[in-house]
């Protein structure tokens, strides 16, 4: 296919990414038929080495829903699993090379600017709501983990007693503290490409999550209880509503998408061929952790496993020394994931209701601190969190992973150069229609499992 050049294109709009202070995040969205000259994408000098920007997109994928999968395998047995998590890694490889293929063409590295190219405003909101509900249920999400997780944490740490009412065992209090000292100052860095390093060591935190591997060869099968008076709550899997949230924990275990163009811009001596390298080796290491620690948590457990694979552990010892520190490991690698997430947030709200100013530190910190405000709060106070992120899961995230890349490719890429009737774009239309019936059974399961009085969501990336 004759594609022209990133960013050669006359008479097309691009997205602006750098400004007399080098700055990123200030896309200004500026006419071609101007005469002026414009500051293009292969004009922002990208730092970030190939290894850094596996690292940060390989965060960018692994999420909470890793606790979930042992659940989503006692659901479906282990052949049906491997096949779904299988086809989903390639699926999920296949949109990312739509959506680098349409910004090749156009010259934009922005997923709202890609809407805007291909339909104008609406497309270019669209994208941007759909980014900033997934991004935001997926942060709380993190911190939902942070305020459940860390209070038994310290309470196994300091040996206290569980009806304790210290402050420094109160989830709330923890959760905030840690969006002020650790996630903030992370999430106000001007660039994604720093936080490369904090990926690499939150990627080795959940690299030790396989420990697991190990407890299957330590705990017996079945299973005793610590106690028979054991506090911690624990679903029957039994429960016919079981298989409702399956779909929805494998099918979004690989949401990236919105990461992966500014993580591409970032990236040193940028090329679509290179950066899908990048993609395909994060795909392929987060399929094989996420199998193995579904595979041998459910080995474990069998029946017995929880949507919450860590809780089921606390049954047997809540002060097992291994899983005490799966359990600081997941909470650290959560925490470093949020400053990845919030960052693709905020430029889509600068997209939304910036549009046409640069870059300025005071605005990059407002919505930084805006955002963990409202995610806080999320956390905090909503009754049922959970249930709440598998609608906003079962609606952006297939917008987000099948439906907008493939009808943005559709869209931009020239009828000349690919007609309607050509392969690609008929794989880019089945692609489409696959995201929206992904969209109406994960719904269907949703309201089916809330009407019939089923409580429970697990939660997926």
């Amino acid at each position: 296919m004759k594609t022209l050049p990133e960013g050669d294109q006359k008479g097309t709009q691009t997205a602006r990414f750098d400004d007399n202070n080098g700055g990123l995040e200030n896309e200004e969205f500026l006419p071609g038929a101007d005469g002026e000259k414009h500051i293009r994408f292969k004009d922002f000098e990208g730092k970030t080495s190939f290894g850094m920007s596996v690292f940060n997109l390989g965060n960018a994928i692994m999420g909470s829903g890793i606790l979930g999968l042992a659940y989503a395998m006692a659901n479906t047995g282990i052949l049906l699993f491997l096949f779904l998590l299988t086809a989903i890694a390639a699926l999920s490889s296949y949109s990312i090379h739509l959506l680098l293929k349409s910004s090749g063409i156009v010259g934009i590295r922005a997923y709202e600017e890609l809407g805007y190219r291909a339909f104008g405003i609406p497309g270019k909101m669209a994208a941007g709501i759909a980014i900033t509900l997934q991004n935001i249920g997926a942060m709380s999400s993190y911190l939902y983990i942070v305020k459940s997780e860390l209070p038994l944490v310290i309470q196994a740490f300091l040996k206290a007693e569980p009806d304790s009412d210290l402050w420094y065992l109160n989830g709330n209090y923890l959760v905030i503290m840690v969006s002020a000292s650790i996630i903030l100052p992370l999430a106000l860095m001007k660039q994604l490409g720093y936080l490369g390093y904090t990926s690499g060591f939150s990627l080795s935190c959940m690299v030790f999550f396989l420990s697991v591997i190990y407890k299957k060869f330590q705990i017996p099968c079945p299973f005793d209880e610590f106690t028979s008076n054991t506090t911690t709550t624990h679903l029957s899997m039994n429960d016919d509503d079981s298989h409702s949230y399956t779909l929805p924990i494998l099918a979004f275990a690989f949401v990236c998408h919105p990461e992966v163009l500014p993580i591409y811009t970032e990236l040193r001596d940028p090329n679509q061929k290179k950066m899908q390298r990048v993609s395909n080796i994060s795909i392929l290491v987060m399929y094989s952790m996420y199998f193995l620690a579904a595979l041998f948590g459910y080995l474990t457990f069998y029946g017995n496993v929880e949507p919450e694979l860590l809780h089921t552990y606390s049954r047997i010892d809540p002060y097992d020394t291994l899983i005490l520190c799966v359990r600081v490991a997941v909470l650290t690698a959560v925490t470093l994931t949020v400053p990845i997430v919030l960052f693709p947030v905020r430029r889509a709200i600068q997209h939304m209701v910036f549009p046409t100013k640069s870059f300025n530190w005071l605005r990059h910190i407002a919505i930084a601190v805006l955002l963990l405000t409202i995610i806080n709060l999320l956390v905090i106070f909503a009754p049922n969190i959970l249930g709440i992120f598998g609608i906003i899961g079962a609606t952006s995230a297939p917008c987000l992973i099948f439906i907008f890349p493939a009808v943005f490719y559709i869209r931009i890429v020239p009828k000349e150069d690919e007609p309607m009737n050509s392969v690609p774009k008929i794989l880019a239309a089945c692609f489409a229609a696959l995201g929206v019936s992904l969209m109406v059974m994960s719904l269907s399961f949703i309201i089916i499992d809330w009407t019939s009085g089923g409580s429970h969501a697990a939660g997926g990336h």
